[in-house]
């Protein structure tokens, strides 16, 4: 299939990014075209003052959009909102209307604006200051913010711009110094809250109760305007995240311009090999690279989407290299972008994408987020950003009103982008992932329970906020550990100095490992004690802003890594040996030789080397490591097959069984498929979770595949996946079925992160393993997965 030559802009586009190719190494799998929307006005409220209307005009909002009118007047009212609407649609509108009327018109009145990054709120901050509406004083309260500011803002602002981080560290445990601003409290707004899932998100929403419960202290009751890309369930996702009902506007009226999407599969290398003489494919930095050199060529404001920082910079090296060959005079309007810049190089970037003097710049996730871009003319996304609602707010930058726009999707190597590449109803028809947290989870509640009462001291009467029963149990913990003393009127803080420092809201739970360079002191950033032993191990290559660090040594009692810098060719990936044990079993759906279960297991790793790996994907060696092992426990989802039925006489009519002596690296690979396709149903990526597989295991007595979260008491995706249990293996067995190597390769059976480098796998064996126990379920429950994929090959999805 050929792009067409004729027509869109975006279509013409696309024939200059594949021109050259051999049709026989062509990389696109499917095209989709998208039609524009046109806009849907609604007038302006008379609840709105005109020195607020007159302000949102001269920004250039001559007349707002219905969804914005219809969120900010139940934000009015003093309902809880939340507007999920596509990238650039003016969800920031919403909340800024209601605002700045209340506080234009009630001068006591307070707001508080939190999102996930400084960056982000800063943007806010300064569209909000130059509206210029009289008296709202807005300000910046974060770690930038010098100390000499700190007690102005406190005192005098009027709408306070800040993040969760800061909420958490700086304002709840100083309550009383913020007695005049909690008093006023009348909204919160909470941007982008669909960033807010797994871990991360259940430390906000519990931070939520934290200040919901304090604005009650103090005798207010804010309402909250809640912001997010489009996802599913918005109203769900909101409530359970503020803890409050919430309503949800969902009907987008903003104006898009047409888009054409192309999935691209980068062609194999049949020069080079990978792990185990497994084929190699192309990187889709590579690729992203070179295509976005042709659309600069063809003078195409184009952004490019890579997973990392330091893709970020290859990525627009690579594309200043093949420009400068073939049209010097156009190298310099490549730029990367990401973070770890200085907020005026941010800005000048932003400034010279959007005036024309950068033509393309490839970024990470760092403007995905609110950052006000939009209107490109082409935008690659170099790898699956892990959720649907990434996909399209990073798409969405692409189009304006009027005029089409091109998407190219390029697949890395990798399950699940393989299946996608192949699948594309999968990408563009399905409905977006709802997010995903648990407040209830206890290695998360407990911390916040002791900030709380910390804060104040917690009575029975607000424990219903906090999981009721679930938080009952973990209170009774931290008494017994004496961390809290129970009295009748309640739970007091006993241990002195408060525990918010000690609780990062973005981790796992661990202590932090802090990495620092030796030669300097200077502190470089911290990781996870969850992952410290896999990522910064002695000899390890370690990333910061760009720049390549080697560790020296690991001190895992001081929780210190010291590295020095350098810039080796190769990567490091750590190896180690996991066991697992059931701990109990919460669900069990019993089938004909098949059980699927959910539960909490105990996870015991060791870290006992690592391989280092040229970027063409050859392995130099492996270097032993002797570390501790590590215990996690979390939640785990499973299944078990009886032996009889995977190898023994029990074979269903069509579905070869397996010698025993396959079945070690059957398990084995489908664990590696299913994993890489979980992030399809959960909002989480690959690296958020692990596996185990065994052909027997001492707890079930069967062959066993687990799948488990990799956070401490979990973070939802193991019962993501015991929800959609069928269509997430349904789909991992086409995505093996689909790639075209001979017996796996990273594309569909290999993981980047396996403790076993990559062995025993069995690709055959994986499909027979997924056949086996996808017929068990179909037998019992009388639906046949085979049908499904008859129906879906007879649609023509291109493959």
């Amino acid at each position: 299939m050929n792009a067409d030559t004729t027509g869109s802009r975006a279509r013409r586009l696309l024939t200059r990014a594949t021109a050259g190719v051999p049709e026989e190494r062509y990389p696109v799998t499917h095209v989709a075209d998208l039609p524009a929307r046109g806009a849907r006005f609604a007038d302006w409220p008379d609840w709105v003052p005109e020195l607020v209307r007159d302000a949102v005009k001269a920004c250039g909002v001559d007349k707002p959009w219905n969804h914005q009118v219809e969120a900010a007047s139940l934000a009015r009212a003093g309902h809880n909102v939340v507007v999920a609407t596509g990238t650039a649609s003016g969800k920031s509108l919403a909340y800024q209307v209601p605002v700045l009327s209340t506080l234009a018109t009630d001068g006591k009145a307070t707001a508080l604006y939190l999102s996930p990054t400084k960056a982000l709120a800063g943007d806010q901050l300064r569209v909000v200051s130059d509206m210029d509406v009289p008296d709202i004083r807005p300000a910046r309260y974060d770690g930038d913010t010098p100390q000499s500011e700190r007690a102005w803002v406190r005192d005098h602002s009027r709408w306070v711009f800040t993040n969760p981080d800061m909420l958490h560290r700086g304002v709840l445990p100083a309550h009383p110094r913020w007695a005049r601003f909690f008093r006023g409290l009348s909204y919160v707004v909470v941007d982008e809250c669909h960033s807010y899932r797994g871990v991360f998100g259940s430390h906000v929403a519990l931070l939520l109760r934290r200040l919901r419960r304090i604005s009650r202290h103090y005798g207010a009751d804010p309402v909250f305007v809640l912001a997010s890309a489009t996802t599913a369930e918005p109203a769900e996702f909101a409530t359970r995240l503020i803890g409050a009902d919430c309503v949800a506007v969902t009907d987008d009226a903003s104006p898009h311009g047409a888009r054409t999407v192309a999935l691209w599969e980068p062609p194999l290398l049949e020069e080079l090999t990978g792990e185990n003489d497994a084929p190699v494919r192309r990187s889709a930095g590579a690729e992203a690279a070179r295509i976005l050199a042709e659309l600069v060529v063809e003078g195409a404001r184009t952004l490019a989407f890579v997973r990392s920082r330091r893709g970020a910079e290859l990525t627009a090296l690579g594309a200043k290299r093949i420009l400068a060959e073939v049209a010097p005079e156009l190298a310099d309007k490549v730029a990367a972008y990401r973070a770890g810049y200085l907020p005026e190089e941010r800005r000048e970037l932003e400034s010279a994408l959007l005036d024309g003097r950068l033509l393309g710049v490839a970024t990470t996730n760092a403007l995905e987020l609110g950052v006000d871009i939009s209107g490109l003319d082409a935008v690659i996304l170099a790898g699956y950003p892990g959720t649907l609602a990434s996909f399209w707010q990073q798409s969405g930058r692409a189009g304006r009103a009027g005029d089409d726009a091109l998407v190219v999707f390029v697949a890395r190597d990798d399950p699940l982008d393989t299946y996608l590449a192949h699948h594309p109803a999968a990408l563009l028809e399905r409905p977006v992932e709802a997010a995903v947290l648990d407040p209830t989870n206890p290695y998360v509640l407990a911390p916040h329970l002791a900030c709380a009462a910390a804060e104040k001291a917690l009575v029975s009467g607000e424990l219903d906020d906090f999981g009721g029963d679930a938080a009952r149990t973990v209170l009774d913990g931290l008494v017994a550990d004496s961390v809290l003393r129970r009295r009748p009127s309640g739970w007091y803080w006993t241990a002195g100095t408060p525990p918010h420092s000690d609780v990062d809201i973005r981790g796992s739970g661990f202590e932090q490992v802090a990495v620092v360079e030796a030669e300097t002191a200077r502190l470089l950033g911290t990781v996870d004690g969850a992952s410290a032993c896999g990522t910064v191990h002695p000899g390890a290559v370690y990333l910061h802003r760009g720049e390549s660090y080697v560790v020296d040594e690991l001190d895992l009692d001081q929780g210190i890594a010291f590295v020095h810098r350098e810039d080796p060719e190769w990567t490091t990936s750590a190896r180690d040996v996991v066991d697992i044990e059931v701990l109990d079993t919460v669900e069990r759906r019993v089938y004909d030789g098949v059980t699927v279960n959910l539960g909490h297991v105990a996870v015991t790793s060791r870290v006992v080397g690592y391989l280092r790996r040229m970027p063409s994907g050859e392995v130099l060696d492996h270097v032993p490591l002797d570390l501790p092992e590590q215990v996690l426990h979390t939640r785990a989802v499973w299944y078990t097959i009886d032996a009889q039925l995977l190898c023994g006489t029990r074979r269903e009519p069509g579905r070869a069984g397996l010698e025993p002596a396959r079945v070690p690296g059957a398990l084995h690979a489908a664990e590696h498929a299913a994993i890489g396709l979980l992030p399809l149903f959960a909002t989480c990526d690959r690296w958020d979770i692990g596996g185990v597989s065994t052909a027997v295991h001492a707890d079930t007595g069967e062959a066993t595949v687990f799948v488990h979260d990799g956070h401490p008491g979990g973070a939802g995706f193991a019962d993501r996946g015991y929800a959609a249990f069928v269509p997430w293996l349904t789909a991992t067995r086409e995505a093996v079925i689909s790639c075209e190597c001979p017996a796996g390769c990273p594309s569909c059976v290999q993981s980047p992160k396996c403790g076993n480098g990559n062995e025993p796998l069995d690709k055959a064996g994986a499909v027979a393993v997924l056949d086996i126990v996808l017929a068990a379920i179909g037998a019992t429950t009388g639906h046949d997965h085979a049908d499904d994929q008859a129906a879906e090959d007879s649609t023509g999805s291109a493959r």
